[in-house]
């Protein structure tokens, strides 16, 4: 593995544990009912800013809704590293499964999951479509769900031959399953014979849209300084827990001050981050992972994001202190 898809696999597993993790904290700390409501509103702000735009750049904006949809979500998933299947069954009928194990929900923390929270995704982005692309007869049908023990999340979006209403956009069944999945007869993108680094780069990006839309919805959801507080807590564990993976995914060893710049360092460029070191001294300049995002108070989402790093450092060594100066657009780190 080259160092470019090192760093992309290393920022890819980390954003994706913070965003499982934050749904974590929230069930555990706030309650299901607002872990639901974060779900709901983070997928639903994904799909509006997403969907119409990524139909057109995979080509599928011309096709029957119902496959149109399906295959979006085949094809996205796909590209950002989650296994998912697909089935055609008719211009106005087709399936989309995600096997096990679930991306979101990776690990034992499928076991903490509500079924509501998990529902709030689909009602999110699935049971949109066909609001946004103003199709009232078109819905989506989940057949399974891998929270309730189901061999994966699956369903098929359905145009009927009515217009249907609000609470029909998402319903769920229990005596329908999706047909065997044939990769010989899937559609297929050109990214089948892309480079593992370019592959890794799009998963990389993939991850992190999660945290460019749960920062946000973070704090209109529950406030700064509550939002702050959640997310710092989540990030900090997140750094404690994973850092180890992520430096031996980085293959750079030691404890020291200057090994931990090393790991800073090549995470930042796996971002795309204009970023330098000099010795155990990290700057960067800008914060591209949120560049165009509308935050209610971004210097403390900065702060939140940051104990992700400082909870790392404590993982590198227990006897580091990550100093963080932030001045403009510039951030300096030292340890």
């Amino acid at each position: 593995m080259t160092d470019a898809a090192a760093g992309y696999k290393a920022i890819s597993k980390l954003y994706n544990a913070l965003m499982t993790g934050l749904v974590l904290t929230l069930v555990s700390q706030r309650g299901a009912e607002d872990a639901r409501r974060f779900v709901l509103a983070h997928f639903r702000r994904q799909h509006l800013e997403k969907f119409r735009d990524g139909l057109e750049k995979l080509g599928l904006d011309r096709l029957p809704h119902a496959v149109a949809c399906a295959q979006y979500h085949y094809f996205s998933n796909a590209l950002g590293g989650v296994k998912t299947e697909y089935v055609y069954e008719s211009d106005r009928k087709a399936w989309v499964r995600y096997p096990p194990p679930r991306w979101i929900w990776q690990g034992t923390a499928i076991c903490a999951i509500p079924r509501d929270v998990n529902e709030a995704m689909l009602h999110g982005w699935h049971g949109h479509n066909g609001v946004t692309l103003g199709n009232p007869r078109l819905g989506f049908v989940c057949t399974g769900q891998t929270v309730n023990g189901d061999p994966g999340l699956e369903g098929y979006y359905y145009e009927y031959d009515r217009d249907i209403e609000a609470s029909e956009r998402v319903r769920f069944v229990r005596d329908e399953r999706m047909p065997q999945f044939d990769p010989a007869k899937a559609p297929r993108l050109e990214s089948a014979s892309w480079p593992q680094e370019r592959l890794r780069k799009v998963e990389r990006s993939y991850a992190m849209e999660y945290v460019r839309s749960a920062l946000p919805t973070m704090q209109e959801l529950f406030g700064v300084e509550e939002s702050t507080a959640l997310v710092a807590r989540t990030a900090r564990l997140i750094g404690l827990q994973f850092h180890e993976d992520a430096a031996a995914t980085l293959g750079i060893a030691g404890t020291d001050c200057e090994s931990f710049a090393r790991i800073l360092e090549a995470l930042a460029q796996a971002q795309g981050e204009s970023v330098s070191r000099d010795g155990a001294t990290v700057t960067q300049t800008g914060w591209r992972l949120m560049q165009g995002i509308a935050l209610q108070d971004e210097a403390a989402a900065f702060r939140a994001w940051n104990a992700l790093w400082e909870g790392a450092a404590l993982a590198h060594n227990r006897a580091l202190a990550l100093l963080t100066r932030r001045d403009g657009d510039t951030v300096v780190w030292h340890c």
